[in-house]
């Protein structure tokens, strides 16, 4: 198979398709939708083709048949009936008041009166103006209008650190919107994408006949790459490259169906052969990170979240639940659903190896109050479990927790929370992107962790204490028994039990009990009790 150009950043469907660019069909999803319904509103993360997938059903329905050739649409397409397409997006740029975003409606609303060549609003109402252009179209082609909407929630999103001021882009834009529900009869189809699912009742204004098909499984792939995308359209680019390293990393995005990559990952991937997070460096929300330690979140948790639809939803401007947050903006996926009486409960989890990794980076530094201690500490880390040495892994630590400046301890509540201190334990761990699992992570006070790497098993348990070692981290694991299910391994378990001390700020006891999984034969308790950083 021929190699093609990548279309890293490229959302234009006309501009890949005339210049050779690698295209991933998503026509079958476009034919489906349109046959099916008229509304619809579509929830994904940043940077997975929802501004790609709104431009082929401009093109679509705009009758371009030359740009089809070769893809499901192209038989099944009437191409004798144009449609007037009115396309509104609101991702360039960032409106930081409520004058700035009523200029930008205008202007939109201007760009879509040009573009179908239709005379200029007698009206100077923002939705007065839209409801005029929906009818003028319609009036003018002879064929009801088609309306696109792409980032319909940047200008809240954008302003989520500023309360008031993102109420006012959100009544704003729910100004906008309400003119949709009006014109029923002058409209064909509606697409709206964003990265939230703000409620209806409190943007849409009663349009509540908007399909939302965020987690359908018929569309759970609608956005993104599936596995058998990478073999049909990108073979060429696969060669020299580790396919189980691909999917660690980059798949694992769910909506209840197929899992998918992140598009804009694999591209960058294909094009440098290095693996980076690439996702994650182009714009990971300085406002999240801030989000979750104000609300002293448990970083351990963030593996075993779960929550009901409604609760995934609840995201407005006066209540956003942390695990709606991480949903829907991509940095937990859903890994299962269970039915609970009347309700789904959805499962969340990281969805890959990227994630994971970046995102605990970013809270190690936050945590910790000083980005470059924490970022030299992860080298240390690393050393000190490639050598296997157990003693220097204790050192590590207690330097570790000594280097939060005592000052930004002091000062910053985030350091008052239960549970703060195991999640710069789990997070610095996790941070690495090492093959971590937690065994309960359910409460603030416990961590039960286990680490596989360079041949070796990790068991750790981590517990809050008095200023006396109580020895009792030990003990749990080896009640709990948690060695038996990793001696199928055949390499050597170690456990080994962490004790804090808030008083003293580090730890107070770290006793290891190792043992050759082929023997099952354990080596005597070594108890290491630390007082003050080496």
């Amino acid at each position: 198979m021929k190699r093609k150009k990548l279309p890293i950043g490229l959302s234009t469907f006309r501009e890949i398709r005339e210049e050779g660019h690698y295209y991933v069909d998503k026509t079958t999803y476009a034919l489906q939708l349109i046959e099916q319904g008229k509304y619809y509103f579509l929830s994904r993360p940043r940077r997975f083709g929802k501004s790609l997938f709104l431009d082929t059903l401009a093109e679509l329905f705009q009758a371009n048949r030359t740009l089809f050739q070769g893809l499901e649409a192209d038989p099944h397409w009437d191409w004798s009936t144009p449609y007037p397409v009115i396309r509104l997006s609101f991702g360039g740029g960032v409106m930081r008041d409520r004058e700035e975003l009523d200029a930008k409606m205008r202007d939109l609303l201007r760009i879509n009166q040009r573009s179908l060549a239709l005379r200029s609003p007698t009206e100077l109402d923002i939705p007065a103006c839209f409801g005029e252009l929906i009818r003028a179209a319609e009036e003018t082609y002879g064929q009801r209008v088609v309306i696109l909407v792409d980032e319909y929630d940047k200008p809240i999103l954008d302003n989520l650190s500023e309360p008031d001021l993102a109420r006012q882009m959100r009544e704003g834009l729910r100004n906008l919107y309400s003119v949709i529900k009006d014109h029923d009869r002058f409209i064909r189809f509606v697409f709206i994408t964003g990265v939230s699912k703000f409620s209806k009742v409190s943007l849409f204004s009663g349009l509540n006949n908007l399909q939302d098909i965020t987690i359908d499984q018929r569309y759970s792939a609608l956005c993104g790459y599936t596995e058998d995308d990478l073999d049909a359209v990108f073979a060429p680019e696969l060669e020299g490259l580790d396919r189980q390293q691909i999917k660690d990393w980059y798949n694992g995005y769910n909506w209840t169906g197929e899992a998918v990559y992140n598009p804009f990952d694999l591209l960058l991937l294909f094009d440098s052969r290095l693996f980076r997070s690439y996702w994650f460096e182009t714009g990971t929300p300085t406002f999240l990170v801030e989000l979750l330690t104000r609300r002293g979140t448990f970083s351990p948790s963030l593996e075993t979240m779960s929550g009901d639809e409604d609760l995934l939803s609840a995201f407005d401007v006066d209540h956003i639940a942390t695990e709606a947050l991480l949903w829907q903006t991509g940095y937990l996926t859903l890994r299962g659903q269970r039915q609970t009486g009347a309700r789904i409960e959805y499962q969340l989890a990281y969805p890959n190896l990227e994630v994971r990794s970046a995102l605990n980076n970013s809270l190690t530094k936050a945590l910790m109050g000083d980005l470059s201690q924490a970022s030299r500490a992860l080298g240390r880390l690393y050393d000190s479990l490639m050598s296997g040495d157990l003693d220097q892994l204790r050192q590590h630590f207690v330097s570790l927790y000594a280097s939060i400046p005592h000052d930004w301890f002091r000062n910053n509540p985030i350091t008052q929370y239960e549970g703060y201190w195991a999640s710069v334990f789990y997070s610095h761990f996790a941070a690495l992107g090492l093959d971590l699992r937690l065994e309960d992570a359910t409460n603030h006070g416990r961590l039960d962790m286990a680490l596989l790497f360079n041949q070796q098993v990790y068991l750790f348990e981590f517990k809050v204490v008095e200023l006396v070692p109580e020895g009792r981290a030990l003990e749990q694991l080896k009640a709990k028994n948690y060695a038996e299910k990793y001696q199928a391994l055949n390499q050597p378990i170690h456990l080994i039990g962490v004790e804090f001390s808030k008083q003293e700020r580090n730890l107070v006891g770290f006793e290891v009990s190792s043992a050759d999984s082929a023997s099952n034969r354990s080596s005597p308790t070594e108890v290491i009790r630390p007082r003050t950083a080496p």
